[in-house]
Parts: C-alpha cells; structure tokens; sequence
C-alpha cells in the first residue's frame, strides 16, 4: 500500500532507492549499538552483492508491479516467495523433496497460473509485464535466501539485514537521481515512503531475524501467508480496490502449495524423492 501511495508521486526507482537508502540509516544506528559493525566490515563484499539480489531488484520491480495491478495481487503473488525457495534450494542446494513438497511446488505454481490467466495479458494497457515482475522479484527473493545459506551462515543476521540495505542503495542511488521527478512531492508521499523505509523494511528486518533467533526460521517464514490478507484489507479500506472471490480462491491455493512446497505442512511418513 505504501509503495502505491509513493510510487505514484516519486516513480518507480526513486521509491525503490528512498526505500533501501532509510532502511539503511536506520539499521546502521541499531547495528552500531549493538557492536555488530565489526561483522557487517568483515563481509561486507558477499553482503552487498547478495542486497541487490535480495532488496534492490526486488524493490525495484514490486514499485512498478503496484502501480499497474492492484496491491491484493501483488501481494499474492509475493506469497510465492518460499515456493520459489524451495524450488531453488533443491535444485541448487541438492535439498531433499518428499513427494508432498512437490505436490505443493505443482499446487502452487497452478495456483498462480489460475490467478494471473486472465490478467497477464501483453496487450497495450494489460498487466502482463506486472505480474512477469511480481514473480521475478519473488524469485530473486528465493535464490538469495541460497545464497545466503551458502554464504552468510557466519555472519550476524543484523549485519546481513543491514548491509543488504546499503548493498541496494549503492546500487539505487544514482538511478534514483536520473530518475527523480521534477514536479513537487506533497506531505503524503514522503510520509508513505518513510514508513516503507523505517517500518515496512528496517524494523521489519529486525522483527523478522529475532523470529528466527526465537522461534526458527520455519515460523518465521510463515508471515509470508500473512502479507495477502493484510494487503487485501488495507486495499480495500484505503485504495477502494475490490479483491474476488476468484482471487481468493486461486491465493488459497497458492498458499496451500507453499505451505506444502516448504515443509510447512506435514504429511507423516511422506517418503522423500530418490
């Protein structure tokens, strides 16, 4: 919602940039006291290439997806992120898959296939490309999770949260700049996009790493099936978008296949794949 309320004033890789570039002050002051610098200074190279695949592609690509499909959609199809993880981590990573999880990769790729059919049109004025962006941001979101279990096992989570934002905005700055408006930018937008950047990304990293130091990384991947419901709502009560029952229905999917797909839901005694 806030990077519709934003994206429409800044434009695209001006709200992608401003996102990354808040983010990382703010996590560098919670990063400084909590004496992890030494960490993010010690890898920082790995970090910083791993934050453009995981924040400024991603970023950059959901602020155009939002302002073309409506926020329920796109929220829907972010869902899809550990479907992809997990496709990926087996591929790559040589991970082990029970027929169940692969049952779940089907459901959830029918699922976005039965969601987007009909709207994935590239005609002039379709949402084709929108939706090509929503999933590409959500795959780069799965190959990154590899790559950080291939290459930040050792590094602090605060250190890798924060030098993914200053990875992404070194990469986003000076887009930012050939790109930035020339007409004013009201009270709302900049508001919009402070609370993308404090809120929805730097606290948001913070809270989503303590999950996984509490309570593991598997709950912590569960928020995911939380983004759809509450980006529905707030496109309803705020953007006056309409979510379907079609929409509902092809999400639940969608979600049910992740939530099988990542080993989320379990099916006792589900033999693995040779």
């Amino acid at each position: 919602m806030f990077m519709h309320v934003a994206g429409a004033s800044f434009g695209i890789l001006p709200t992608a940039a401003l996102r990354v570039l808040i983010a990382s002050v703010a996590l560098l002051l919670i990063l400084k006291s909590a004496g992890q610098f030494a960490s993010l200074r010690q890898h920082w190279r790995k970090i910083f290439a791993i934050g453009i695949i995981n924040s400024a592609i991603p970023f950059v690509l959901f602020a155009y997806a939002v302002m073309h499909i409506n926020t329920g959609l796109t929220a829907i199809l972010n869902a899809t992120v550990p479907l992809f993880g997990a496709l990926i981590a087996w591929v790559w990573l040589k991970d082990k898959l029970t027929w169940v999880r692969v049952l779940g990769l089907l459901l959830g790729f029918i699922g976005i296939a039965l969601l987007t059919g009909d709207k994935a049109s590239f005609k002039p004025g379709g949402s084709g490309l929108a939706v090509l962006a929503c999933l590409a941001a959500a795959f780069c979101y799965g190959f990154a999770a590899s790559l950080a279990k291939r290459h930040l096992t050792d590094v602090h989570p605060l250190a890798s949260a924060t030098g993914s934002q200053i990875g992404a905005s070194i990469a986003l700055v000076v887009p930012c700049v050939l790109a930035w408006p020339s007409a004013p930018i009201g009270l709302a937008p900049w508001l919009a996009v402070a609370v993308l950047g404090v809120f929805c990304t730097g606290v948001a990293y913070i809270l989503y790493f303590r999950i996984i130091t509490k309570a593991g990384p598997t709950f912590a991947l569960a928020v995911t099936f939380l983004i759809p419901v509450f980006a529905m709502l707030y496109g309803v009560l705020f953007l006056d978008e309409t979510v379907t029952l079609w929409m509902l229905g092809c999400g639940l999917i969608t979600v049910l296949g992740t939530a099988l797909s990542t080993g989320m839901v379990k099916w006792p005694g589900a033999p693995k794949m040779p």
